[in-house]
Protein backbone atom coordinates (compact mmCIF):
# COMPACT_ATOMS: atom_id res chain seq x y z
CA UNK A 1 0.00 0.00 0.00
CA UNK A 2 1.26 3.54 -1.13
CA UNK A 3 1.44 5.89 1.52
CA UNK A 4 0.04 8.46 -0.80
CA UNK A 5 -2.86 6.42 -2.35
CA UNK A 6 -6.38 7.16 -0.91
CA UNK A 7 -7.39 4.07 0.93
CA UNK A 8 -11.13 3.81 2.09
CA UNK A 9 -12.76 1.09 4.31
CA UNK A 10 -16.30 0.75 4.21
CA UNK A 11 -17.69 -0.61 7.57
CA UNK A 12 -21.21 -2.08 7.46
CA UNK A 13 -22.47 -2.12 11.05
CA UNK A 14 -25.96 -1.56 12.71
CA UNK A 15 -24.28 -0.90 16.47
CA UNK A 16 -22.64 2.15 16.51
CA UNK A 17 -20.63 0.90 20.01
CA UNK A 18 -19.12 -1.66 17.77
CA UNK A 19 -18.64 0.44 14.78
CA UNK A 20 -16.75 2.80 16.97
CA UNK A 21 -14.46 0.38 17.81
CA UNK A 22 -14.00 -0.73 14.88
CA UNK A 23 -12.85 2.38 13.52
CA UNK A 24 -10.75 2.67 16.50
CA UNK A 25 -8.39 -0.36 15.92
CA UNK A 26 -8.33 0.75 12.14
CA UNK A 27 -7.55 4.29 12.45
CA UNK A 28 -4.73 2.72 15.43
CA UNK A 29 -2.74 1.14 12.64
CA UNK A 30 -3.12 3.93 9.91
CA UNK A 31 -5.23 1.34 7.63
CA UNK A 32 -7.15 3.89 5.62
CA UNK A 33 -7.55 7.19 4.94
CA UNK A 34 -10.82 7.55 5.42
CA UNK A 35 -13.70 4.90 7.17
CA UNK A 36 -17.38 5.29 5.87
CA UNK A 37 -19.74 3.63 8.28
CA UNK A 38 -23.25 3.06 7.29
CA UNK A 39 -25.92 1.27 9.36
CA UNK A 40 -28.33 -1.06 6.96
CA UNK A 41 -27.38 -2.95 3.81
CA UNK A 42 -29.42 -1.04 1.87
CA UNK A 43 -26.98 1.87 2.67
CA UNK A 44 -24.00 0.18 1.88
CA UNK A 45 -25.30 -0.70 -1.49
CA UNK A 46 -26.24 2.32 -2.01
CA UNK A 47 -22.66 3.61 -1.17
CA UNK A 48 -21.07 1.30 -3.28
CA UNK A 49 -23.23 1.91 -6.29
CA UNK A 50 -23.42 5.89 -6.03
CA UNK A 51 -27.51 5.73 -5.46
CA UNK A 52 -29.78 7.84 -3.16
CA UNK A 53 -28.13 9.65 -0.77
CA UNK A 54 -24.47 8.94 -2.34
CA UNK A 55 -25.25 9.37 -5.12
CA UNK A 56 -22.47 12.41 -5.90
CA UNK A 57 -19.93 11.01 -3.52
CA UNK A 58 -16.33 11.48 -5.51
CA UNK A 59 -13.31 8.76 -5.28
CA UNK A 60 -13.43 5.18 -6.42
CA UNK A 61 -15.14 3.55 -3.62
CA UNK A 62 -13.72 1.22 -1.10
CA UNK A 63 -11.18 -1.19 -0.90
CA UNK A 64 -12.38 -3.37 1.54
CA UNK A 65 -15.80 -3.94 2.84
CA UNK A 66 -16.18 -5.09 6.75
CA UNK A 67 -19.63 -6.19 6.68
CA UNK A 68 -22.41 -7.32 9.82
CA UNK A 69 -24.87 -9.78 8.91
CA UNK A 70 -28.14 -9.26 11.28
CA UNK A 71 -29.05 -5.53 10.50
CA UNK A 72 -32.70 -3.99 9.18
CA UNK A 73 -33.31 -3.55 5.93
CA UNK A 74 -30.94 -5.78 4.30
CA UNK A 75 -28.78 -8.29 5.96
CA UNK A 76 -25.40 -8.94 5.45
CA UNK A 77 -25.92 -12.42 3.52
CA UNK A 78 -27.84 -10.38 0.93
CA UNK A 79 -25.14 -7.70 0.70
CA UNK A 80 -22.35 -10.23 -0.26
CA UNK A 81 -24.37 -12.14 -2.82
CA UNK A 82 -25.59 -8.53 -4.85
CA UNK A 83 -21.97 -7.25 -4.34
CA UNK A 84 -19.88 -10.49 -5.32
CA UNK A 85 -22.69 -11.59 -8.13
CA UNK A 86 -21.66 -8.42 -9.86
CA UNK A 87 -18.81 -8.37 -12.57
CA UNK A 88 -17.88 -4.43 -11.62
CA UNK A 89 -17.62 -4.76 -7.80
CA UNK A 90 -17.01 -8.95 -6.92
CA UNK A 91 -13.49 -7.64 -6.29
CA UNK A 92 -14.01 -6.08 -3.24
CA UNK A 93 -13.18 -8.22 -0.31
CA UNK A 94 -15.58 -8.86 2.08
CA UNK A 95 -15.19 -9.66 5.58
CA UNK A 96 -18.31 -10.20 7.37
CA UNK A 97 -17.59 -10.03 11.20
CA UNK A 98 -20.44 -10.93 13.27
CA UNK A 99 -21.85 -11.89 16.47
CA UNK A 100 -23.45 -15.06 14.64
CA UNK A 101 -21.15 -18.66 15.32
CA UNK A 102 -24.38 -20.40 13.23
CA UNK A 103 -22.83 -22.80 11.01
CA UNK A 104 -25.48 -21.54 8.39
CA UNK A 105 -24.53 -18.18 8.58
CA UNK A 106 -20.89 -19.12 7.84
CA UNK A 107 -21.73 -21.76 5.20
CA UNK A 108 -24.14 -18.89 3.48
CA UNK A 109 -21.68 -16.46 4.11
CA UNK A 110 -18.81 -18.03 2.10
CA UNK A 111 -21.15 -19.64 -0.91
CA UNK A 112 -22.06 -16.56 -1.86
CA UNK A 113 -18.46 -15.35 -1.56
CA UNK A 114 -16.96 -13.89 1.76
CA UNK A 115 -13.45 -13.69 1.80
CA UNK A 116 -13.44 -13.95 5.28
CA UNK A 117 -15.64 -14.71 8.40
CA UNK A 118 -14.85 -13.41 11.97
CA UNK A 119 -16.65 -13.78 15.12
CA UNK A 120 -16.39 -10.74 16.84
CA UNK A 121 -15.65 -11.03 20.11
CA UNK A 122 -17.12 -9.79 23.13
CA UNK A 123 -13.99 -8.11 24.91
CA UNK A 124 -14.39 -4.22 23.58
CA UNK A 125 -10.67 -4.01 23.02
CA UNK A 126 -10.40 -7.49 21.41
CA UNK A 127 -12.86 -5.75 18.90
CA UNK A 128 -10.59 -3.12 17.71
CA UNK A 129 -8.04 -5.63 17.48
CA UNK A 130 -9.19 -8.26 15.42
CA UNK A 131 -10.73 -5.35 12.85
CA UNK A 132 -7.28 -3.95 12.79
CA UNK A 133 -5.90 -7.42 12.27
CA UNK A 134 -8.59 -7.79 9.38
CA UNK A 135 -7.82 -4.59 7.62
CA UNK A 136 -3.99 -5.12 7.82
CA UNK A 137 -4.54 -8.54 6.28
CA UNK A 138 -6.88 -7.18 3.55
CA UNK A 139 -5.21 -4.12 2.90
CA UNK A 140 -1.41 -4.25 3.62
CA UNK A 141 -0.20 -7.79 3.16
CA UNK A 142 -2.93 -9.48 0.37
CA UNK A 143 -2.60 -9.11 -3.17
CA UNK A 144 -5.30 -8.54 -5.64
CA UNK A 145 -5.29 -7.77 -9.38
CA UNK A 146 -5.08 -4.20 -10.63
CA UNK A 147 -8.89 -2.79 -10.90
Amino acid sequence: MNSYEQVEILLVDDSAIDAELAMRGLEKHNLANKVVWVQDGEKALDYVYRRGEFEGRTGSGPRMILLDLKMPKIDGIEVTKILKGDETTRHIPIIVMTSSEEERDISRSYSFGANSYIVKPLDFEALADVASQAGFYWLAINRSPSQ
